[in-house]
């Protein structure tokens, strides 16, 4: 990627201006790099971040200048058949936006010596300043601190929905999660913070191993150790976005229990399984795009536990970086090396 000077027309009906503060560098973003998510170019990537609001659009009245807001990488329109099932199917019209590169009102505000820029699900925060839909934006509280608010829309929306509006545990629900990068990690922390018992940390890589026991695990894994041990766990959520990450989750999941995949493996990958075991054992397998959340429904909710103390967000944190570094980001993501490597941007005017 290379760092360029865009320009960006003001906010239309609807839209705002946001000066970003921090974006995290997620998987999603890699995926799009080295093309296992074909999206339209040029493109300005960038979907985890979090900003202050600079400039209102027409028509906007629920935000003021100075509100510091969450972005979402999946707007609601909260109008098609997918919004009405509370976060279980993705929006219709967000889904469209998202996939030819504009905002949910169908404008694209990005240009470069007058061509135009597709926007990287609705928000394209690898930037000082980005232009965005109100139905991609949450509002938080002054004392989010921006790190933590970004985080809160991808890696947590995905992987603290997968146990909140999925799993819905008790606290004597076991859950184990496969793959412990910023999704699986905050898995594991949102399992924390509702108290489950017993919470199972797997993945290939030593240092994740730990980092899973300092946030919360009881018990952690390689994915070969945990199969040859027999581990079983009532949900097993599946974050790694590999076809062999599923089927090390399938096996791993007991009888009653389900497997929920929140991973985004290329496309074309297959996994395979044994149908009979799903049948015999009573066993299910969810889907779960976005945790299966509604933004607006669930940002505040892990706001409050995180105000509360009980949700470690700032764990799921690896590193803060500036935006020079962004090729260096993706490579150590590459390498499985990092859960959220958070870029931050130094308070500017926009140009």
């Amino acid at each position: 990627m290379k760092i360029v000077e865009f320009d960006l027309d003001a906010p239309g009906r609807d839209e705002i201006r946001v000066r970003i503060e921090a974006a995290g560098v997620c998987h999603s973003d890699l995926s799009v790099v080295d093309g296992n998510r074909p999206r339209p170019l040029p493109m300005l990537l960038g979907h985890e971040a979090a900003g202050i609001v600079e400039e209102l659009g027409e028509g906007v009245d629920e935000l003021i200048v100075g509100d510091r807001v969450v972005m979402t990488f999946l707007p609601r329109c909260g109008r098609c058949a997918g919004c009405r099932t509370e976060g279980r199917i993705p929006c219709e019209e967000g889904s469209r936006s998202n996939a030819i590169g504009e905002l949910l009102g169908g404008h694209r505000r990005l240009s470069r010596k007058g061509h135009p820029v597709h926007h990287h699900l609705g928000v394209s925060g690898f930037a000082t300043h980005a232009v965005v839909s109100t139905r991609s934006v949450v509002k938080v509280g002054a004392d989010v601190p921006p790190e933590i608010a970004a985080v809160f829309g991808c890696a947590l929306l995905t992987g603290g929905g997968a146990v909140i509006n999925v799993v819905k545990p008790e606290p004597d629900t076991s859950i184990a999660v496969v793959g412990l990068g910023g999704v699986g990690m905050a898995a594991l922390v949102t399992a924390a913070a509702r108290g489950v018992r017993r919470i199972i940390g797997i993945d290939t890589q030593p240092m994740k191993l730990d980092m899973a026991v300092g946030l919360g695990a009881t018990e952690v894994y390689t994915p070969t150790d945990a199969v040859a041990a027999g581990v079983k766990a009532d949900a097993v959520i599946e974050a790694a976005g590999h076809p062999r990450a599923l089927e090390t989750a399938i096996i791993l999941t007991a009888t009653g229990g389900v497997t929920v995949t929140v991973g985004l493996p290329a496309p074309g990958g297959e996994s395979h399984l044994d149908p009979l075991a799903l049948t015999a054992e009573a066993r299910s397998i969810v889907g779960s795009y976005l945790g299966s959340a509604v933004p607006r429904v669930d940002i505040p909710i892990y706001e409050a536990m995180w105000r509360a103390g009980t949700l470690h967000a700032d764990g799921l944190i690896s590193s803060r970086i500036g935006l020079e570094d962004i090729n260096e980001a993706m490579d150590t993501l590459a390498d499985g090396l990092a859960l959220r490597q958070v870029i931050t941007f130094p308070k500017g005017h926009l140009a």
